[in-house]
């Protein structure tokens, strides 16, 4: 029998009595962190602002659409971000094993004291995409937004995602031989990198058409939280989002399923060059 709550109570009081220390806990799945729930809204956020108690526990959730199953695919980014308000928390998502690492390393170093949420697929883990050279570990830091890895300047269309998705959608614009739709990831959706989107809306003052692209369903991930806040910062340009239909599962339980649907999503991020 699983015991998140005890696990996580435990973590959060050591991190406690050692914030000097990083202390992490990570999940099977970041499902399981349903287990847990009452602690991440009784301690992990709340703490500070109910008790001026500090922590800096780090929850590593493993979240990724990736076939295995309405349990084993959400670690449900959007009850994290409901519980985000006042600089409470980090939560991010990194996209390479570089930005992970600063990630950590950013969490050791900085002076003050912040629980972080980490979301990362498990698939990742071996995906050549994601690895980062030797020379981003030794000298890089942590991008709370990374950049297109090509020139792109002159797009016509600017999506924006966050996670594997990014990568699967530089693939299908690679596949398609797309040259001006730029690509962007959104490394850290809290607190909110308004600063370094802003600076990239500007370099891609051509994209007339700027989108939101995920892989959870519409009423589910991170498009509510997003959504207002990108539509506030791209200066009255259009905005629009593609994700799954809404659903009362997280995810589909049958992998060709699912195969189907991922597809037809990075199919209508490009739906006009189709």
């Amino acid at each position: 029998q699983l015991s998140e709550a005890a696990a996580v109570g435990y973590e959060y009081g050591f991190s406690r009595d050692f914030p000097e220390a990083l202390v992490a806990w990570e999940a099977q799945f970041g499902d399981f962190a349903n287990g847990a729930q009452i602690i991440l809204d009784q301690f992990v956020s709340a703490g500070e602002d109910k008790w001026s108690l500090l922590n800096s526990l780090v929850l590593l959730l493993p979240h990724g659409f990736e076939g295995q199953g309405p349990e084993h695919s959400s670690a449900r980014i959007e009850r994290f971000l409901q519980l985000a308000g006042e600089d409470n928390m980090q939560v991010c998502y990194p996209s390479t094993s570089g930005q992970y690492f600063h990630l950590h390393r950013r969490q050791v170093r900085q002076s003050w004291r912040k629980p972080l949420v980490v979301f990362t697929p498990k698939s990742m883990l071996r995906a050549p995409v994601a690895c980062s050279p030797l020379s981003v570990l030794t000298d890089g830091k942590f991008q709370k937004v990374l950049d297109d890895n090509g020139d792109f300047t002159a797009a016509k269309r600017l999506l924006i995602g966050t996670g594997k998705i990014v990568h699967q959608l530089r693939t299908e614009r690679q596949t398609q031989g797309i040259t001006d739709v730029a690509i962007i990831s959104l490394e850290q959706l809290y607190p909110f990198p308004e600063d370094e989107l802003i600076e990239l809306f500007q370099k891609y003052s051509e994209a007339e058409h700027v989108i939101w692209v995920q892989e959870e369903p519409a009423n589910m991930g991170a498009l509510f939280f997003v959504r207002p806040l990108i539509e506030r910062l791209c200066s009255g340009r259009t905005l629009t989002t593609v994700k799954r239909s809404s659903s009362a599962s997280p995810a589909t339980g049958s992998y060709k399923a699912h195969e189907l649907e991922q597809q037809a999503l990075i199919k209508l991020a490009f739906a006009k060059y189709s």
